[in-house]
């Protein structure tokens, strides 16, 4: 197993212990504690009402104030009406069900902190509309409609997205945007879109400079083009990943951002115009970006360009750090990429 799944997955009571995830981040979303503090909220209802969600629900249990650690009592398929507004201190942990948000618009994480989406499937999501939205129990707002993002991270931190499936989506799968740091993107497994991740707004929104994310194990499957990630302005740490399939590129970015691909595990697709790895979007200039290349394995004819000079290193704290595996490790460390199969009373093997 990987750093962050032997942390938890080998402990057979995880559905009385489930806070003990939350000690188990890495990276730079390593901060993220969700609701671990707070009380279990169990989702029993699929229905959605974007304005007076109804208790059971998933909407009024993300919106609450205080910090709860949110579970489901059973398998479900959630289609939202509208955007789903996450406050901060919130877990939503889809371990021992199947649950699905899918067919509707997503999720927005927006202007909080301390939030952990863990073993759910994101897909399908549709772009939101313009009209009023719930975002706390006193609190309804008008928003001019989402862009059809599996997730949306805007103007946060400390948001850990772990063992998810995303999938098909309108948009983007997952964008972290408008300032956002302290981000680790975990274990997930990405297939079948387009535009799969952006880490930063635009060119021009200069406080995306302070983004710092970890893009760490995960399996980006098949049917996938472009942006694993694309990056602007900001740092991605890009580490121990697998990747399948791209059509046109796996990491690109824009803007002078700064780029560290550590132990990743490349498999080129069969055309003979996309065997590079990497993609700038500029005319010229960027042979000072640091974009640097270390462990990583290249498999059918894949090549990464590399540029820039000086320190490209994560500059992590301690409790960040963790050991990355040279990138022919990869094929084991993210062979469980994606929600788990957690059964009660027995590990999450």
């Amino acid at each position: 197993m990987n750093k962050i799944d032997s942390c938890w997955r080998v402990q057979s009571n995880w559905a009385t212990n489930r806070r003990s995830l939350a000690d188990c981040v890495v990276g730079f979303g390593q901060g993220a504690i969700g609701g671990k503090f707070g009380a279990t909220y169990v989702v029993t209802n699929p229905s959605d009402d974007p304005i007076n969600p109804k208790p059971g629900t998933l909407r009024y249990g993300v919106i609450q104030a205080e910090p709860l650690w949110i579970i489901f009592g059973k398998d479900m398929v959630i289609k939202l009406k509208n955007e789903l507004i996450m406050n901060s201190y919130k877990t939503i942990d889809g371990r021992g069900f199947k649950v699905e948000i899918a067919n509707g618009p997503c999720i927005t994480i927006q202007y909080v902190s301390h939030v952990i989406i863990h073993g759910i499937s994101v897909h399908n999501c549709k772009p939101g509309m313009a009209g009023l939205v719930r975002s706390s129990p006193v609190h309804v707002g008008h928003r001019l409609g989402s862009d059809g993002d599996a997730i949306t991270v805007f103007g946060s931190t400390n948001v850990w997205i772990d063992h998810c499936f995303l999938a098909s989506c309108y948009d983007g799968l997952i964008d972290v945007i408008h300032a956002s740091t302290g981000v680790t993107i975990s274990n997930n497994y990405f297939s079948h879109h387009d535009k799969v991740m952006l880490f930063g707004h635009n060119d021009n929104n200069i406080e995306d400079k302070v983004m710092k994310v970890t893009v760490v194990f995960n399996r980006f499957g098949a049917g996938l083009v472009q942006r694993m990630p694309r990056v602007r302005l900001g740092y991605a740490h890009v580490a121990n990943n697998r990747y399948d399939e791209w059509q046109m590129y796996a990491i690109g970015g824009s803007a002078n951002p700064t780029i560290f691909s550590d132990g990743n595990y490349f498999v080129a697709p069969n055309k003979p115009n996309a065997k590079q790895v990497t993609k700038r979007e500029a005319n010229g200039g960027w042979t000072n970006w640091k974009w640097r290349s270390s462990r990583d394995i290249f498999m059918g004819g894949a090549y990464f360009v590399q540029s820039g000079y000086g320190t490209i290193a994560p500059t992590y704290s301690r409790s960040q750090a963790f050991q990355v595996a040279d990138g022919s490790a990869v094929p084991t460390l993210t062979s469980n990429a994606g929600p788990l199969n957690c059964v009660v009373g027995r590990s999450c093997l």
